[in-house]
């Protein structure tokens, strides 16, 4: 019997070789294919995988699928960033886009992504309903397609998503005025999907792993500081670059360094993008944000007069807001950032080339536009840990938490609790601590937000003396 198939928070993922095979990624297909079939007459879909191990080679096997049930096929020419794929759905006007990848998850992983007509990601509830008919087995005998057959009949189109990527990034910034600005800049791909693009927009760049490594050389591809000290020392060593950037092996979430190697998180990129596109763009929307982010970005939209709608975790909850309403930053803890005059889609490099041109514009360093944010929020300090612990162990905790038998921890006495994904211990209004399993890796994650490092490294050390116990 063939194992279940689940999507997580974004998309299916699993092991090489273990789950994710080349039957299951079929099996998947088969049952994508049959659901756009029942919806759509003569559906298109775009194909593409980014670098992780045999990324080819399944995204070779969604296009037979495909192709066996009539629907035509633009497959990506080597590998791609999922906001390739994501952009790519809009340019070529197409009904899906698949693509191969596990996005930030070990290099073990792979995974399927589906996107959605608008270029982000398909909606929970149709997501349910092609998991809900994935077959035990595959039943598209998809080895008897012939791919150069596929091309020469017209139903297989190779399409060139990087050099459409390129062009669009060309249109919408003012590169010329970075290139022009005096700034040095540095970027890590993480042995990612981004590796080509920042070296074809900037030639002269730092970088860093930017080469093809399908194993990333054992480290998982999320751009966390943890796992980026070698570009923290890089820019250190340097001491002559303005901002660093990394992105994840599918390159649509960011990571971020100012000039003296200090990591710069996600909640304060997301601070960042609001202040620059108001104050200086003069652009307006909703902010929508995860429930995971700082509770800072209140502080902006109040300060700035916009709305702010909290969601759940998983980008596709601010996508579905994205599309249906005017939205000026949508964006989550984990690097997930989108903005207003892109896709509805998290876009490393775009977040990244939007924070250098507001360097570029302003003249500002870094660190000096985070102390303009600071002024209108206050400042504060965020730290995640992720605890590898047993699956008994993590839902003992979470029914815990659940059952409110949680009161304090240690000296940080809880006032209240949130739970609208995953469980939020408020101490004060500005100092919080949160517990939450993983939905795509089998772990638990706790959060916290204070007003120093010190105190917000404590309060995790404090939750871990007690969980872990």
């Amino acid at each position: 019997m063939n194992t279940k198939i689940k999507f997580g928070t974004d998309g299916w993922r699993a092991i090489i070789a273990q789950d994710f095979t080349v039957e299951n990624v079929a099996r998947v297909s088969e049952a994508t294919a049959k659901w756009l079939i029942k919806i759509q007459k003569n559906p298109i879909v775009i194909v593409g995988h980014d670098c992780r191990f045999a990324g080819e080679l399944f995204a070779e096997t969604v296009t037979k699928v495909f192709l066996a049930h009539g629907i035509k096929v633009l497959l990506a020419k080597d590998f791609i960033s999922t906001p390739m794929i994501s952009l790519g759905v809009v340019k070529y006007n197409t009904h899906l886009g698949i693509i191969i990848t596990a996005s930030h998850n070990p290099p073990s992983y792979n995974g399927y992504k589906i996107k959605a007509h608008y270029g982000g990601p398909l909606g929970p509830e149709l997501v349910q309903e092609i998991e809900n008919i994935i077959p035990e087995n595959c039943t598209t005998d998809y080895n008897s397609i012939n791919l150069s057959e596929a091309k020469n009949n017209g139903t297989l189109q190779i399409v060139p998503l990087e050099d459409l990527y390129i062009q669009h990034v060309e249109s919408s910034f003012d590169l010329q005025a970075i290139k022009n600005a005096n700034l040095n800049f540095a970027y890590d791909a993480m042995y990612g999907a981004g590796q080509r693009v920042m070296e074809r927009l900037f030639p002269e760049i730092h970088k860093l792993h930017c080469e093809n490594n399908p194993s990333f050389n054992g480290q998982a591809p999320e751009p966390i500081h943890k796992n980026l000290t070698e570009f923290s020392d890089f820019i250190k060593r340097n001491g002559e670059i303005s901002c660093g950037l990394a992105t994840d092996g599918d390159a649509d979430r960011i990571g971020l360094y100012d000039s003296k190697g200090n990591f710069v998180d996600s909640h304060h990129i997301i601070l960042l993008l609001i202040h620059y596109l108001v104050k200086y763009k003069k652009q307006t929307g909703k902010v929508a944000t995860a429930f995971s982010t700082t509770v800072k970005i209140k502080n902006m939209c109040d300060y700035y007069g916009l709305e702010l709608e909290v969601v759940k975790i998983g980008f596709k909850h601010i996508c579905s807001i994205m599309v249906n309403e005017d939205v000026l930053v949508g964006g989550e803890e984990s690097g997930g950032i989108a903005i207003k005059g892109h896709i509805p889609e998290r876009d490393g490099i775009w977040m990244g080339l939007t924070i250098w041109e507001f360097m570029a514009k302003t003249g500002k360093s870094l660190h000096e536009l985070i102390e303009e944010v600071y002024l209108i929020t206050g400042t504060f300090c965020f730290e995640r840990n992720d605890l590898h612990i047993t699956e008994s162990k993590k839902e003992n905790v979470l029914k815990n938490c659940k059952d409110g038998l949680y009161k304090e921890f240690g000296k940080y006495k809880i006032q209240r609790v949130d739970d609208l994904d995953g469980y939020k211990f408020f101490f004060d209004e500005n100092t919080w601590m949160m517990i939450r399993a993983s939905g795509t890796e089998p772990l638990l994650r706790i959060y916290a937000e204070a007003s120093t490092q010190d105190i917000a490294n404590d309060i995790l050390k404090e939750v871990k003396q007690i969980l872990l116990n």
